[in-house]
């Protein structure tokens, strides 16, 4: 009758508390029973930290050497790129098969300003790289290079590189001497960073490191003008002996930048987080599960005074909610970390950490790890009280 006299703003007010009181009540037992078992606290945040410190690493290297591309390829300044038949668009993996006169017929097409051969090699000697080889007058006037310090190539051993690797490692400049697939080759100019690689070689002098010296793997074109793109695909087509070239604009060829059409990419991005995934999720499942076994009693004593199954099982969630919070927090930072010490160390290395992967990576590690949670959150409440005050 007492509560039936009461306003009803009144009865809210005191519900409201109550609620508050309680929620208080469990977050101090929640802090309290982390802070009892400091190593296994500390174990499962580590854990949490290293799945999301893995997924934002991987993935930031990953998408990073795919956006650098794109950034690269689109600073050449070419309208159309030409490729041998069957070749792949993935930089390097193609050889050197288009011979060099081709070249020289696309550059008496009507509509082709300029033709510049070139070729990209891959290099897996001391660091996953592209090395050019380009024909340097035809390279240069696709878009010329902007040079911050010395010159064009002086003889055939010549290489010009960009700030970026420059700043890289031990700090090249002009005269130095670098090796390149076991070669040595003075460094003639260090130009902006921004179109196509990092060094770039004649290309009869790389083709005849390749076996290829009279030849390239791509064909750069610049276009008189741009309305005029799809006529000159359809002259190259029209010449004899080029009917199977691939030809692509640059947005076509940019648009096949993309995970999607990278070989097995997906595969093993999900591959990465899934093993990352598993870590966390064994290492909370154990923790927890192992918290149960230890507080049998305690948790008898609270379904005693009356704690219902959805008070142990919120317990033990609050539980694990609070390490993973504090295990992503660390990721995170630890990432940062890593981001900051790798643009310093491998400037040349593209390492982005991305707020819709930060996201993505918090949501992930926080559900295997609620999920690693249950089992042993149900099993704590379904305990008989009686048993649990009896376990020794």
């Amino acid at each position: 009758m007492a509560l039936a006299n009461q306003p009803r703003s009144s009865l809210r007010k005191q519900f409201c508390y109550t609620r508050h009181s309680q929620a208080n009540s469990m977050n101090r037992l929640v802090i309290g029973n982390l802070l009892h078992r400091p190593l296994r606290s500390a174990i499962s945040i580590l854990a949490v930290a290293i799945e999301v410190a893995m997924i934002l690493s991987i993935v930031g290297i990953l998408f990073g050497q795919i956006e650098g591309s794109r950034r690269q390829t689109s600073g050449i300044g070419a309208d159309l790129i030409v490729r041998p038949p069957n070749a792949s668009f993935i930089a390097g993996v193609s050889g050197a098969p288009i011979p060099a006169k081709v070249a020289d017929v696309l550059r008496k097409l009507p509509h082709v300003a300029v033709a510049s051969p070139a070729i990209q090699q891959l290099s897996v000697k001391n660091s996953v790289e592209t090395i050019w080889g380009i024909d340097y007058d035809s390279f240069n006037a696709l878009r010329p290079f902007v040079f911050l310090s010395g010159g064009p190539f002086q003889g055939p051993n010549d290489v010009i590189v960009d700030d970026i690797f420059a700043r890289s490692d031990k700090h090249y400049s002009v005269g130095e001497t670098i090796q390149i697939l076991d070669h040595p080759f003075r460094i003639s100019g260090i130009v902006e960073h921004g179109k196509g690689g990092r060094k770039y070689l004649p290309i009869r002098t790389l083709g005849a490191l390749l076996g290829a010296e009279n030849n390239a793997s791509i064909i750069f074109l610049k276009s008189d003008d741009p309305k005029n793109e799809q006529l000159i695909e359809q002259e190259i087509h029209a010449y004899p002996g080029l009917s199977e070239y691939k030809v692509q604009t640059l947005a076509e060829s940019l648009s096949q930048m993309t995970p999607e059409h990278l070989p097995a990419f997906t595969d093993a991005l999900y591959v990465v987080i899934g093993l990352a995934v598993v870590v966390g999720f064994i290492v909370i499942f154990q923790a927890m599960y192992t918290a149960v076994l230890e507080r049998t009693r305690e948790i008898g004593i609270l379904k005693s005074l009356g704690a219902s199954q959805t008070y142990i099982v919120d317990l033990v969630l609050r539980e694990t909610a609070f390490l993973s919070i504090v295990g992503i927090v660390l990721g995170v930072a630890v990432t940062l970390l890593l981001k900051k010490a790798m643009d310093i160390r491998f400037p040349s290395i593209p390492f982005p950490v991305d707020l819709h992967w930060i996201i993505a990576a918090t949501l992930i590690a926080l559900g295997g790890a609620l999920v690693g949670a249950s089992y042993p959150a149900l099993k704590a409440a379904r305990k008989d009280p009686i048993e649990a005050l009896a376990y020794e």
